[in-house]
């Protein structure tokens, strides 16, 4: 084999993975945000969870990138990790379907594929088309880069090395650890599983070889997975590990089962007598839904062993306790009357979780706790679900046939929930700056931190009379609220000043005197959306000294 060859393999290889690479980001810019919306209201039902696994990564043609979604809503808590492993298991069927696809031979085709795909990314204007396009294109791609590497391995079948290296792949133990290696540094098991087809079309590669590729493969292809995985929570990483779990599971199942019962790759041949690229490709479908019946009996022993192995810490329990609503029950099964009810128990609930974050959030800007960031974020993800989660049933409620008092309750009861959550980003903001700035103590001076310590318990002050005045709809204490909150404004000008005095002479560091104004411009905020949360609920008509 000349280095000509090599080099065309090569080229074939990196035009495939890149055909591949454009067809996923085609097909995600096109259906992406509403399979991200599918995924992020997936079933508890686990059957539901699977289909819809194989749904989105047939539509995105990317079992890494539906992996990534589902590791980002777990991440969230969105998710919990046994609707994830549904996805997970669905996303292995999934990915079987690109295989299926390259078992037929559409090279002289992708001239035209290419052609038809340039056409409508460079001359349509519509996004929608563009996004099309470029699906097109990829795929042409991939199928001239299949072309290329059939073409520049026929050589191969008369070089001694490789004739040497594919007997030992004769073994299942190193040709599962060679699909293992090989999809890690692919980064795809559908690139992987394409590739030994084509091996196997030339004649290189036994079918029984390719068998255990494929299934090592799998394993491999959750390496980019883990790797995303080291910048999640705790949470985060269970999900990948999760998934590499299954993926180990599936392979010793698999390899058991056909050194148990050989005859069941002979049946798998007789589907598609004389074509081994479709034998590939079915075998590969075949087992994907094979292990996943398999697995479906042992989702929580599965999740259990992952939570085993990176075991759940008290703060993690703190938020699962948290991280659920007390209150509201299914809008459609309660009197409006007593669901508005059960609403205000629970806003209320989100509202003081937090103001308490904003506090946290102070303590921690100032201190050397790195435990306080995150005990913040994670309160922050939990007021972002409550977020979630209550808007939806106000939505359910708003649906019902209501009273025009009570429609109003329900529509202002909305507007108190993204103003508690704007509380809870306020206080996200500030640990941030934390990490800019360190520990606070060292940038600013002692006159800056003094202000912004008081600016802070101003702003609490406020908060905790405008949730207050909510919760009670004790609006004959509106009007200290409104002091208070004035207070908080008058602070921010006199805090301003302060700093311009300072910056003037010199005695202030130019970054901390960034966040030092973002700070108080963060604490005004909150005290801002608190008066808005006080006075939501306030009748039409009703007449109250604040207008804002």
């Amino acid at each position: 084999m000349s280095a000509l060859h090599i080099f065309a393999l090569l080229g074939g290889v990196g035009l495939f993975l890149y055909g591949m690479t454009m067809m996923s980001s085609g097909l995600q810019n096109v259906a992406g945000d509403k399979m991200r919306d599918i995924l992020e209201h997936v079933a508890s039902n686990r059957i539901m969870a699977v289909v819809l696994g194989v749904v989105v990564t047939v539509l995105i043609q990317s079992s890494s990138a539906t992996d990534m979604m589902v590791i980002g809503f777990v991440n969230s808590g969105l998710m919990t990790l046994l609707q994830a492993l549904g996805v997970i298991l669905g996303a292995n069927i999934g990915t079987t379907v690109t295989a299926q696809i390259t078992a037929f031979d559409l090279t002289a085709f992708a001239p035209f594929l290419l052609f038809a795909g340039v056409i409508m990314y460079l001359f349509m204007k519509k996004t929608t088309i563009k996004y099309s396009g470029t699906i097109i294109m990829g795929f042409g791609m991939l199928f001239v880069g299949i072309g290329m590497i059939k073409q520049a391995i026929l050589p191969l079948s008369n070089t001694q090395w490789f004739i040497d290296f594919m007997t030992g792949l004769s073994n299942p133990l190193v040709a599962v650890l060679f699909g293992v290696a090989f999809t890690a540094l692919l980064q795809s098991s559908s690139s992987a599983t394409v590739i030994f087809q084509a091996f196997a079309i030339q004649g290189l590669l036994e079918y029984r070889s390719a068998v255990y590729l494929v299934v090592g493969a799998a394993i491999g292809s959750v390496f980019p997975n883990i790797l995303a995985s080291l910048t999640t929570n705790r949470n985060g990483k269970r999900a990948a590990l999760l998934n590499l779990l299954f993926n180990i599971f599936r392979a010793v199942f698999l390899c058991t089962l056909i050194g148990i019962f050989p005859q069941i790759l002979s049946l798998i041949q007789s589907l598609s007598p004389g074509d081994v690229g479709r034998q590939i490709a079915n075998t590969h479908t075949i087992f994907a839904i094979i292990a996943v019946l398999v697995a479906l009996p042992f989702f929580e022993p599965l999740v259990k062993l992952t939570e085993r192995l990176i075991p759940v810490l008290p703060e993690e329990n703190r938020s699962r306790e948290e991280m659920q609503l007390l209150y509201m029950v299914d809008p459609k099964k309660t009197l409006p009357a007593v669901a508005l009810r059960q609403a205000m128990l629970e806003i209320t609930r989100m509202g003081k979780m937090a103001r308490d974050n904003l506090q946290d959030a102070m303590e921690c800007f100032f201190s050397k706790d790195d435990e306080l960031v995150t005990k913040v974020e994670d309160t922050e993800s939990i007021v972002d679900y409550l977020t979630h989660e209550i808007t939806d049933r106000l939505v359910d409620l708003r649906s019902q046939e209501l009273s025009e008092s009570d429609a109003f309750r329900v529509s202002k009861l909305m507007l108190v929930v993204s103003n508690f959550e704007r509380i809870s980003d306020h206080a996200e903001n500030i640990i941030e700056y934390k990490a800019k700035i360190g520990s606070g103590k060292d940038m600013l001076s002692k006159s800056a931190r003094k202000e912004l310590k008081e600016m802070t318990e101003a702003s609490l002050q406020s908060l905790d009379a405008s949730i207050e005045v909510f919760e009670n709809e004790d609006f004959e204490k509106l009007d200290y609220a409104q002091e208070l909150e004035e207070r908080v404004d008058d602070l921010q000008d006199q805090l301003t000043a302060n700093h311009v005095k300072r910056l003037m002479k010199g005695k202030c560091d130019a970054m901390a005197g960034v966040i030092y104004t973002d700070i108080i411009t963060d604490l005004e905020r909150c005290s801002d959306h608190g008066i808005n949360i006080a006075t939501a609920l306030i009748a039409p008509g009703m007449r109250f000294r604040y207008e804002k």
